[in-house]
């Protein structure tokens, strides 16, 4: 395996994807649920390694970057390091710019969920399973196709409907349960009231 060099290119193209490998990172407490979002299945997302855009088959559970920002929120620019080296998920440590043989190897094996963290905690896996039933990308994409059609009343009013269930439940989780409000991003996925209609019906490939 080649030296990483420690010069921050991949921390600056967005934080890695977890494993099950990583999974006592989290568990431990050495990366808190507040650093990470969830894309969740049938979200179109970015593939670093096949370089398209395509609706994900899983979860992914990703470390957040800063506001309105991709690099890794524990990347230190001012001193180009990690702030968990010692402790940085499984794709971090092989991942090699200059040869990316290994990561293409297991970048979409054994990927962490939602459900391997969650849902032994009953009532809030319950309402996190609801969401996604309640908003599935798939679903979401047939009714934004729907608006150029004979049935664009209908599908815009499912369309709100789902947009305000979106925006409730996390509030609604906040409120009862008294979780850190700043984990909502990673139990329910991005808002879909910040991702517009227009990122649904994108242009992607299914491959």
């Amino acid at each position: 395996m080649m030296k990483c060099t420690r010069c921050g290119t991949c921390c600056k193209k967005g934080g890695p994807s977890f494993h099950i490998e990583d999974k006592a990172l989290i568990e431990n407490g050495i990366i808190l649920l507040k650093s990470l979002y969830t894309i969740r299945k049938g979200e179109p997302a970015y593939d670093n390694i096949r370089e398209y855009v395509s609706p994900v088959s899983s979860d992914i559970i990703k470390i957040t970057g800063g506001k309105n920002r991709r690099t890794c929120i524990f990347f230190d620019e001012s001193e180009t390091a990690c702030t968990i080296y010692e402790n940085r998920p499984l794709e971090c440590r092989i991942l090699s710019c200059r040869d990316t043989r290994e990561i293409e190897q297991v970048y979409s094996r054994n990927r962490l969920t939602r459900k391997e963290l969650l849902s032994n905690i009953k009532g809030l896996w319950e309402l996190i399973e609801e969401h996604q039933s309640r908003c599935d990308y798939d679903n979401i994409r047939q009714l934004v196709k729907a608006l150029s059609g004979d049935g664009k009343k209908e599908a815009m009013q499912t369309l709100s409907d789902i947009l305000q269930y979106d925006a409730d439940i996390r509030e609604l989780v906040v409120e009862k349960s008294g979780i850190d409000p700043e984990i909502k991003d990673f139990l329910f996925g991005r808002p879909l009231a910040e991702m517009g209609f227009s990122y649904f019906f994108s242009r992607y490939e299914v491959r």
